[in-house]
């Protein structure tokens, strides 16, 4: 079925993960790329702009979290809180 300009998927990139279920150190930033990228298609569909500029804001407090120094567990750094937290307070109050 073709869903057009009128419907939308978002959904991050992810595996099962049997082996890290429950340890708290999957890698949120896909899932909260996908968030940003609905975000931003709510906007620009009608939402309003202050959709879209929260959709820039996910996106940058991402960049900046990483920019800073973050790394994910998978590569020796932050669990799932840890990343969710730094990207967080990257975010303007």
């Amino acid at each position: 079925a073709d869903i057009g300009d009128t419907h939308a998927v978002f959904q991050p990139s992810h595996g099962t993960g049997p082996d890290i279920a429950g340890k708290g150190v999957a890698n949120p930033t896909a899932m909260l790329l996908s968030a940003a990228l609905m975000l931003d298609w709510l906007g620009t569909r009608g939402a309003g702009q202050a959709w879209s500029d929260a959709a820039t804001e996910l996106e940058a407090a991402v960049d900046a979290a990483f920019a800073n120094g973050l790394r994910t567990a998978e590569f020796g750094g932050s669990g799932t809180m840890e990343v969710a937290k730094a990207v967080a307070e990257q975010i303007p109050a």
